[in-house]
């Protein structure tokens, strides 16, 4: 035995077969644990958005500037210019955004982490990162990887002619992989676009939320539909990725031919060659990945894509040069030197290649990928690229705001916007709302919701349904705004849309008679509900309220862009729109996660919901209690007690019975058992069920309440 080593290898430093493994049907609760003060290396006081506050902005864009231009012989830029580079990578990390649940982006500087960091699609951005690393060295904790990343690639426009739209710091950092974030079920990079469409000739089947079209790529193959150059057909997998970004035609269009008027493909060799991505490199290589042999100091050899290529003249210019070559002259289909497919012109004069991007006295072919050409021959992408080449300066402005809403789209409403260059423009995408009155008494609208007639479970219900749309991915939906009352909230059938109705009206009027914004009422409201179930319980609580919330208009709410908010199911209200293929336990992990909630948060907010009669429709299931309305702990109470028994019922549903005379005492769904079955869960029920947590459990209800209530009201924060 003495020879042996003393660490248990696998079983706690490396990421093989886990606890998962053995029990892939489980639910991991993993999503609620993340981001742990244990990952975070900040003191427990540090405030990043106060921090950067502090920032020489103008200073910290000095230095980006001229790293710019600042080559290294490690990495040697582009035609002497890190722009392109430095763009791509900006890019790829806001690029992996979806509208569908929020999730990615660059506001958290996840880029830095596996998978991302070595998804195939970012080769060779380690080295970005690096060439920044000086500066956020310098600025430290003032300056986060998110915003630096993002910042990066809009001073690289700059740096080429292309006057900036607006930027916003306050994206912070986080300190591991994001476990939420679903990036698809295969098991292989590039793994063929068929396994995650129901067909791959129909882009909307995509699987949701998914955007890009492979496993470890951004977007689009940059060659085709599986490989396959076929312009048009690439034409329907662009519109459909983007639309999955909250991109529209014309977006899209100005951010392709942005995006690739500056900058280069490499692909100047054998993409075999190189090494491993960062994540499976070795110790000496410190993070490094995709290690070329045959660079030879000079940036011409670099290999990311396997295509090889400029896409314009002037490389490191921001000009119409995408515009004047793709139309300019006819392409046919190549191969690269690393024999990837490519477009290059048919004749093109000398004066028109690009030069090489070491040696200036070599000229080469510029390049197209399938997607450039499916903004020539796609009918409404060449209709939008000819209106741009005839004004070149709304191309220019349509690029520069597309780009601004790219970067920026997962960084919330625009009081959480810090810095001297925050746009003065309201955009409808940000989810304008305006400044809520103040001027009002508290006590007043209180009495008059109290005397108004509606239930408990009208008023709690209300305010969850409108407080519930807010997902901490990207910092929308929430109660601010009051926007349930508008189209499309107003007609969601997780909405109850005719007794909300109802509801509205009576708010509606006690809005206009006190001053108070019918988003501050629908909160008070569910307050008044609350207080009056726990004094009902024998509990004297006030719920905290913040005054101010104000009540958007329909001309303030983009409402195609709130239809991916509608809940498809609210475990908390016992409630699925239809039946699907994930269980409905995971629904509400899901979204739990996105409210920002903890594994006991959700756990009491669901057995308050239960015990206040909230449950969509009335249903009955969960209501473990014979003192409905009340605030007590009975569901938790009655869900761990071993006289119950607890038999399949079909559909999903469960009859809770008494052990001895097999009496039907309650009905249950799925998700209200997983909280007795879950062995983490259970030990949460537990702690509520106890005699001596029965005060604790109204505490704890309330104060998870009014983190639900005021997660979206960042115009305080």
């Amino acid at each position: 035995m003495s020879g042996k080593c003393p660490v248990m290898h696998g079983g706690h430093t490396s990421t093989g077969t886990s606890n998962k493994d053995w029990w892939p049907e489980g639910i991991n609760l993993e999503i609620l644990h993340q981001h742990d003060r244990k990952s975070n290396p900040m003191d427990p006081d540090f405030d990043y958005r106060e921090e950067v506050r502090k920032l020489d902005f103008d200073a910290l864009k000095q230095d980006v500037h001229a790293l710019m231009t600042d080559s290294q012989a490690w990495w040697p830029a582009d035609w002497g210019h890190y722009g392109g580079l430095m763009i791509r990578m900006a890019w790829h990390s806001a690029g992996t955004y979806r509208l569908a649940d929020g999730r990615g982006g660059g506001g958290t500087g996840s880029q830095r982490f596996a998978p991302l960091n070595s998804w195939p699609d970012n080769a060779s951005l380690d080295k970005a990162r690096r060439l920044l690393w000086p500066i956020k060295k310098k600025y430290g904790n003032k300056i986060s990887w998110a915003d630096l990343m993002i910042l990066a690639g809009t001073v690289a426009y700059e740096s080429m002619g292309l006057p900036s739209y607006g930027f916003s710091f306050g994206r912070e950092d986080v300190w591991e992989p994001e476990k939420d974030i679903y990036w698809g079920d295969e098991k292989e990079w590039l793994a063929p676009s068929d396994e995650r469409y129901e067909d791959v000739d129909t882009p909307e089947t995509m699987e949701n939320p998914l955007a890009a079209v492979q496993m470890g790529l951004i977007y689009v193959n940059p060659e085709g539909v599986n490989g396959q150059p076929d312009p048009l057909k690439t034409a329907q997998q662009v519109r459909e990725t983007f639309a999955r970004m909250a991109m529209n035609d014309e977006e899209t269009a100005a951010l392709t031919a942005g995006g690739h008027t500056v900058g280069k493909c490499h692909g100047n060799g054998d993409a075999s060659a190189l090494d491993a991505e960062p994540e499976a490199s070795d110790v000496e290589n410190q993070g490094f990945g995709w290690s070329n042999p045959s660079m030879g100091g000079k940036a011409s050899n670099a290999i990311t894509s396997g295509i090889e290529g400029a896409w314009t003249t002037n490389p490191i210019q921001f000009d119409m040069g995408y515009f004047d070559l793709l139309f300019g002259y006819e392409w046919e289909l190549r191969k690269s030197p690393a024999g990837a497919n490519q477009w290059e012109p048919v004749n093109i004069k000398e004066e028109d290649k690009p030069v090489d991007a070491s040696d200036p006295s070599i000229r080469h072919n510029p390049i197209m990928t399938d997607a450039d050409m499916a903004m020539k021959m796609d009918p409404t992408y060449r209709a939008l690229c000819e209106k741009f080449m005839a004004d070149p300066e709304y191309f220019k402005q349509t690029f520069a705001k597309a780009w601004f809403k790219l970067t920026h789209r997962d960084l919330g409403p625009k009081p959480r916007y810090i810095g001297p260059e925050v746009p003065a423009e309201d955009l409808i995408w940000q989810d304008p709302i305006p400044a809520g009155n103040t001027d009002y008494s508290e006590e007043v609208v209180k009495r008059k919701i109290a005397e108004s007639g509606l239930s408990i479970s009208e008023m709690v219900s209300t305010a969850w349904d409108s407080a519930r749309t807010y997902r901490g991915s990207d910092m929308r939906g929430g109660a601010n705004g009051a926007r349930i009352r508008l189209a499309p909230q107003k007609e969601w059938q997780g909405n109850e849309p005719e007794p909300l109705a109802k509801v509205l009206s009576v708010y509606e009027k006690i809005s206009a008679d006190t001053g108070a914004s019918i988003a501050d009422v629908i909160v008070l409201a569910g307050s008044v509900g609350i207080e009056k179930a726990a004094k009902t319980a024998g509990y004297d609580v006030r719920v905290p309220f913040l005054k101010g919330r104000g009540d958007a208009s329909a001309e303030m709410t983009d409402g195609e862009s709130f239809e991916p908010l509608e809940p498809l199911a609210d475990g908390f209200r016992n409630w699925q729109k239809k039946d699907y293929v994930v269980k409905p336990e995971e629904m509400l992990l899901d979204r739990a996660q996105l409210m920002g909630l903890t594994g006991p948060e959700m756990t009491v907010l669901l057995g308050g919901m239960r015990v206040l009669g909230t449950n969509h429709d009335g249903t009955q299931h969960g209501v473990f209690t014979d003192r409905e309305g009340q605030l007590t702990n009975d569901f938790f109470v009655n869900l761990t007690d071993m006289g119950n028994a607890w038999k399949p019922a079909g559909n999903g549903l469960y009859t809770i019975r008494d052990r001895q005379t097999d009496t039907v005492k309650w009905t249950a769904s799925r998700v209200d058992l997983v909280f007795g079955s879950n062995s983490l869960l259970r030990s949460y029920a537990e702690v509520y069920a106890q005699d001596d947590n029965d005060e604790k459990f109204v505490k704890d209800f309330v104060a998870a309440w009014t983190k639900v209530m005021n997660a979206d009201r960042f115009d305080v924060a």
